[in-house]
């Protein structure tokens, strides 16, 4: 929800930013169409920026690890017994 109120206020931001920037006429009007392109492209980065710190910042769970082992381990007993071929190959 916290990156849902940051994507909006930005966009809030962006589009005050742009709008004054028309009225005022401080950049030509040739280069105004290109606004838009500049905040699509600035949200990517962003959003890119957002997925590679949650990546680095990706918790190892050593316990989860074992735990998902032990279920894989039970899960290939179990289908062994059913007659179906669990083998790695």
């Amino acid at each position: 929800m916290k990156h849902i109120v940051k994507i909006l206020s930005l966009v809030i931001a962006i589009t005050a930013l742009w709008v004054g920037l028309l009225q005022t006429s401080i950049i030509p009007q040739s280069h105004t169409w290109l606004l838009p392109i500049y905040f699509v492209v600035s949200l990517g980065c962003y959003g890119l920026l957002m997925v590679g710190v949650g990546l680095m910042n990706f918790p190892t769970c050593p316990q989860e690890a074992l735990l998902l082992q032990k279920d894989i381990v039970e899960a290939k007993e179990y289908l062994k017994q059913r007659g179906v071929d669990v083998s790695t190959s």
